[in-house]
């Protein structure tokens, strides 16, 4: 027997498995053959902090020295900005308050990204407090955490079964039967898939899909030092990423948990918005793909115990912040595990436990 069965080997898995392994024997069990598979291994890889409900800005906050500092740090500088046409003034208006970005002029986004139509752009705004994330060494170095602290990662494991008793939870896999003392389910679109298999009332939380094309780099441009830019109300964004441009429509569609893959009339709406914005024609994509981003109904992240059920421990619903939070999500899942004082504040803590969905 385990103290601790972590289920889901994307970043909220293998984070908080790491911060719990310094305290249990942690084991962490991922259906697919390696970790990330996901929505983490899909995901922007972008930190800004003012992104998201204040409980999660609270989190970015909280997550922003660890992602600076250890292990030499995982932050590149890469900027945010917001490009609107004429029409647009009053929902650019609401991005720059909400977002605390500044107001610059035309001319400035131009040099920042000079595939900007001049002709359309009549509205700029920017943050150079957003950087990209090295998610994926991140991961890594997690893993390596928990490996060292005597910790197990089972790879290609699928739960198909989950049962409590009063010596505690009994997980089978296609091919093996494990015993813990409590369970932390960090299993991501699956997450009330994994819940309702243990019989705990699922929490609402409903994966939706977003869809990405990457092309190559228009104009023949370096677009290394482009800021990330998006359409106003993020119905659009393009980010460089390794000598070519990630386009997204930023849809948010309500799907079934599974392998996702992008919708190509969204994928073709979205990048029709992009080319809207700028001089140069689009070019066809070299890649698509799509991921999941899970919700719970208030936007906000699902950590702690379950109220009903103490020993189930839930670490989802992270949607688009993943990577982002997970420093700090990691930390407050394993302080609520223990029964520590968490190292946030009441008020946020209160606004992440699982309790609040069971009003």
């Amino acid at each position: 027997m385990t103290d601790i069965i972590v289920i889901g080997g994307g970043i909220a898995g293998i984070s908080a498995a790491a911060r719990l392994s310094a305290d249990a024997q942690v084991t962490l069990i991922e259906a697919e053959k390696s970790l990330g598979y996901h929505a983490s291994g899909r995901s922007a890889a972008l930190i800004e902090q003012n992104y998201g409900a204040p409980s999660v800005q609270a989190l970015n906050r909280a997550s922003v020295s660890y992602l600076e500092d250890a292990n030499g740090g995982y932050l590149t500088q890469r900027g945010l900005m917001i490009v609107a046409q004429a029409h647009e003034e009053k929902t650019v208006l609401e991005d720059v308050s909400t977002m605390g970005l500044e107001r610059i002029t035309a001319t400035e986004a131009l040099d920042m990204v000079p595939v900007l139509d001049p002709d359309k752009l009549a509205f700029a705004s920017y943050h150079a407090d957003a950087h990209d994330i090295d998610t994926d060494r991140l991961m890594q170095d997690f893993a390596k955490v928990l490996r060292g602290n005597g910790g197990t990662i089972l790879t290609g494991q699928r739960v198909i079964a989950i049962q409590h008793s009063a010596e505690g939870w009994r997980v089978e896999t296609g091919t093996d039967t494990l015993h813990a003392k409590r369970i932390v389910n960090a299993a991501g679109a699956w997450a009330d898939h994994v819940a309702t298999l243990a019989g705990i009332a699922p929490l609402g939380i409903i994966p939706h899909r977003r869809s990405m094309a990457r092309i190559a780099a228009p104009g023949g441009h370096d677009p290394a030092r482009w800021p990330m830019f998006f359409g106003v109300g993020e119905t659009w964004y393009a980010k460089p990423d390794a000598g070519a441009l990630i386009i997204s429509p930023a849809d948010e569609d309500p799907v079934e948990p599974h392998d996702a893959w992008a919708d190509d009339m969204v994928l073709a709406e979205g990048l029709e918005r992009y080319q809207n914005m700028v001089s140069v024609p689009l070019t066809k994509p070299i890649a698509t793909w799509a991921g999941l981003r899970s919700f719970a109904a208030d936007r906000t992240l699902v950590l702690g115990p379950d109220p009903d059920q103490p020993d189930f421990i839930w670490c989802a619903g992270q949607g688009g912040y993943g990577f982002q939070t997970s420093a700090a999500a990691s930390q407050l899942v394993a302080d609520l595990a223990f029964d520590r004082a968490p190292q946030l504040d009441a008020a946020t803590v209160a606004a992440l436990r699982p309790d609040r969905l069971r009003r």
